[in-house]
């Protein structure tokens, strides 16, 4: 059920995952996954990775954005051909604060996976 969000836009408080989304037409090719920051505190960071499955128990990474610190939308292109035996994707998400000040970080944020249509060089 490609393209989906991997996580529709919400305000966040803590870790967590998102729920699995079935790949389907695009197992083993080539995914964009968008990550919009909406909100953010300063003096805070997001780390967001992403995690596939091919049977929805049992879960290993196949991708992670750099840590993120400002609003801004990000991409990060996957190549699940590395990843053959991923039928599901889900995100996961580990927050920070380096200011103690505030009790909880506090995010808004979106991930949103879609197929990445990929052209060789010098291809018609």
């Amino acid at each position: 059920m490609v393209p989906a969000f991997l996580f529709p836009e919400s305000t966040v408080r803590e870790d967590g995952q998102g729920a699995e989304v079935a790949l389907d037409s695009v197992r083993g090719q080539h995914v964009l996954i968008t990550l919009g920051i909406t909100r953010i505190l300063e003096c805070e960071s997001l780390e967001v990775s992403i995690w596939g499955s091919s049977d929805g128990l049992a879960w290993h990474p196949v991708a992670e954005f750099p840590h993120k610190c400002f609003c801004g939308t990000y991409y990060l292109p996957v190549e699940l051909s590395r990843h053959r035996d991923v039928r599901f994707l889900r995100a996961q998400w580990k927050m920070s604060r380096w200011d103690r000040r505030m009790p909880k970080p506090i995010f808004d944020f979106y991930l949103f996976v879609e197929h990445l249509k990929v052209r060789v060089a010098g291809a018609a």
